[in-house]
Order: C-alpha cells, then structure tokens, then sequence
C-alpha cells in the first residue's frame, strides 16, 4: 500500500514522537521514577502508536478498496479490510 506524502509525513512525525516518548519512558525506568508518571508516559506511546496506524489505515483506504497500481493485485475484501482494522484494537 502506497500513501499519499501528506499522510507519509504526519505518520512519520507521530512516529518519531513516540520514539520519543519510548526512550523516556525507559530513562524513568531506569531511574526508578514514580509507577504513575511511568504508566502515564507508556500510555501516551500507545496513544500515538495508535494514531499512526490509524492515519495509514484511513490514508490507505482508497489503494486498499481499490484495485492496486499494478493491475494484479485484487482490491481489499471487506474481511480483509476489518481484521486491518482489529489489528489495531
């Protein structure tokens, strides 16, 4: 699946900020910080992990539905198309 470069960047961005957000959430491990801030800080890794899938599922949609570029590759089933979805449930 190929996205549009609007898309592209703001996945990217949202990746990077969790990258981020990851690499502090071990620094506080590592330095015995507070359970809570620790939770909160996962959770928020999380949030923008899900938000990156769910900008690539929803800027894919029209390639998923949609016949592939290259004239061989049948569009997405409706099955196909909902277990991409729960996948990020």
């Amino acid at each position: 699946m190929k996205v549009e470069e609007e898309a592209t960047n703001a996945v990217l961005n949202r990746l990077r900020r969790a990258q981020g957000q990851l690499n502090g959430v071990i620094a506080m491990i590592e330095a015995g910080r507070d359970c809570e801030d620790v939770v909160t800080q996962l959770a928020a890794v999380s949030r923008a992990l899900d938000r990156a899938g769910f900008k690539i599922v929803a800027s894919g949609m029209r390639q998923c539905l949609a016949q592939q570029g290259d004239g061989q590759t049948a569009p997405m089933t409706e099955v196909q198309l909902e277990k991409l979805f729960l996948a990020l449930a």
